[in-house]
């Protein structure tokens, strides 16, 4: 049996699609076997930000009303074999899933894969509820500010209430991965602290994703950042969340701009 993984954040943009991405294939170079689903109906991105877009024959809800089987449904990633993806429908409306024919799904994913991820739609409505259902563990992503970490904390109570494991009195793991920082505006103080992100949230922290054009990069060419640019800061630390995602106890290095600090440093020297 593998783990069913929920990627989710209460507020859009923050980067689920693309953190789904990167922890996938970054989990798939190891060489688990890992299913993406995507379970924004109507809004599919995931496809894209795999460069897939064209290989969508089959959907989501296409195997949920039995329209196609699993294996027509599943896309192969032609970069690395033990990873797959289950596009969302583009046509249809969230009502088209079903408990049901969702729990089903995940079940059968479950058998033959090392790692479902759950690429879950923003907002707290079906969609997110049911791509979180089934879940063993949540990632939930926020940006550190007080709008999206206000959303996550809302997410995290639906978490504890409306997943199978809640309904079971079992405690759903949970991780917080913290995206788009930004070392200097951090200094500034025009976001919130990593310490102040946790003490709100009180969830273990999974990783920082430092604020890199490489991320968007990746998503415009269809290739997670973790195999795009691999070297990339914010690769790194997609990769090191993954290894913590495994159970590595690897420690959470604080990402910083040297460039920044080198230039505050000699502009104060000169001044």
């Amino acid at each position: 049996m593998g783990k069913v993984v929920v990627v989710t954040s209460g507020k859009g943009g923050v980067g689920k699609t693309t953190s789904t991405a990167a922890l996938g294939a970054a989990l798939a170079q190891t060489g688990k076997r890992v299913a993406l689903v995507d379970f924004d109906v109507g809004l599919r991105n995931l496809d894209l930000v795999m460069g897939a877009e064209r290989r969508v024959v089959f959907d989501l809800v296409n195997v949920i009303q039995g329209h196609a089987k699993l294996s027509q449904a599943l896309i192969r990633d032609k970069r690395i074999d033990t990873l797959f993806l289950l596009a969302a429908s583009q046509t249809r409306d969230k009502d088209a899933l079903t408990e049901e024919g969702v729990s089903e799904v995940i079940a059968r994913l479950n058998q033959v894969f090392d790692y479902v991820l759950c690429d879950s739609p923003a907002g707290i409505e079906r969609g997110a509820q049911l791509a979180m259902r089934f879940a063993d563990e949540a990632v939930i992503i926020t940006n550190p500010e007080v709008s999206s970490v206000r959303d996550s904390d809302r997410i995290i109570g639906l978490l504890d209430s409306k997943t199978m494991k809640a309904e079971r009195g079992e405690e759903l793991k949970k991780h917080v991965l913290v995206t788009r920082y930004d070392a200097e505006r951090a200094a500034r103080g025009e976001m919130l602290a990593i310490d102040d992100v946790l003490e709100i949230l009180s969830v273990p922290l999974l990783g920082i994703i430092p604020e890199s054009q490489g991320v968007l990069r990746a998503s415009n060419v269809g290739a997670p950042v973790t195999l795009n640019e691999p070297t990339n800061p914010a690769a790194k630390a997609y990769k090191d969340a993954a290894r913590r995602l495994e159970g590595e106890n690897l420690p959470v290095v604080l990402p910083f701009d040297k460039r920044g600090i080198f230039d505050r440093l000699f502009r104060r020297k000169a001044a």
